[in-house]
């Protein structure tokens, strides 16, 4: 199915769209009696996440970067600094305060991971595989700071990360242009690493993302991560198509609710996967809805 006009489209969400106000009585009795035995079990699969996502060995360095430059930076290198989880962990504990949903180590490293898989799969140069994969572990801990531009906040101390890593300055300002163009407000895929970067982290809607414990308090994020049980993006190689494969529990949320708070993301999604001459799909409960 073709995108369809995006304010056609934002109209119609709107309209139909609800919040946890409007929650029937009954709706939120079965959301105490039977949602809530389930977020232990989430929390359980997020700490498992952190734990595998964070203690993965970073594949050998592929022989052209070896050769081009043995004193590259590398992700172990960034991820080894004694700033990069401090920053994340505070990023985590204030957002958490706030009511968002994880924005800690599980979702910076498998954001790494997503973003360098697409480079990978889409054949770009090994550098800029490493590079998104830097990228994704960095992009949120402006978040440390304040929520509120908190791209801007995070480009400029990841910048005194890297500087501290003698990482080159042509590849320092690859990352930061990617972290200050990832948030949909303001940003654009500037570069191979921030279109990675922006797929990989808008892709990230999964059930193990909710920090909230009372579901009766959910909400719109957190009933729609909360319904997200599966997603995948898939890129093929051969047709350059990135898609999106979201399995959604529709008695948790709507798929018009995803919309609510994605369509804007989604967009962004289409436009950088069309600077890496792709193009963006997205299934929800196995129907291609864009």
């Amino acid at each position: 199915m073709e995108m369809r006009d995006d304010a056609r489209l934002a109209d119609e969400v709107e309209k139909l769209s609800h919040t946890a106000d409007t929650l029937s009585l009954d709706t939120k009795d079965r959301m105490r009696d039977v949602v809530a035995p389930k977020i232990e079990a989430a929390v359980a699969q997020r700490e498992a996440m952190v734990a595998e996502l964070t203690s993965q060995p970073v594949q050998a360095p592929a022989s052209e970067l070896a050769k081009a430059d043995p004193r590259r930076v590398t992700i172990t290198q960034v991820r080894n600094h004694p700033h990069t989880y401090a920053y994340l962990d505070a990023a985590n504990n204030q957002l958490k305060l706030i009511g968002y949903t994880e924005h800690g180590r599980r979702h910076a490293s498998l954001v790494g991971h997503i973003g360098a898989n697409v480079l990978r799969r889409l054949k770009f140069s090994a550098r800029e595989i490493e590079l998104a994969e830097i990228a994704g572990v960095l992009h949120d801990i402006g978040n440390s700071i304040n929520r509120n531009d908190h791209g801007q906040t995070g480009a400029i101390l990841a910048k005194d990360i890297l500087s501290s890593l003698d990482m080159p300055i042509d590849e320092i300002i690859t990352i930061m242009g990617a972290i200050g163009n990832h948030e949909e407000e303001r940003g654009h895929a500037v570069s191979t690493v921030a279109a990675a970067l922006i797929l990989a982290d808008k892709s990230d809607v999964h059930r193990s993302r909710v920090q909230n414990s009372d579901p009766t308090t959910f909400d719109i994020h957190d009933r729609v991560n909360y319904a997200a049980t599966k997603s995948f993006l898939r890129v093929d190689t051969e047709q350059r198509r990135v898609t999106l494969q979201l399995t959604i529990d529709t008695e948790m949320a709507s798929v018009m609710d995803y919309f609510e708070i994605f369509l804007s993301r989604m967009v962004m999604c289409r436009r950088a996967a069309e600077f890496l001459g792709s193009r963006f799909g997205l299934s929800i409960n196995d129907v291609s809805v864009l």
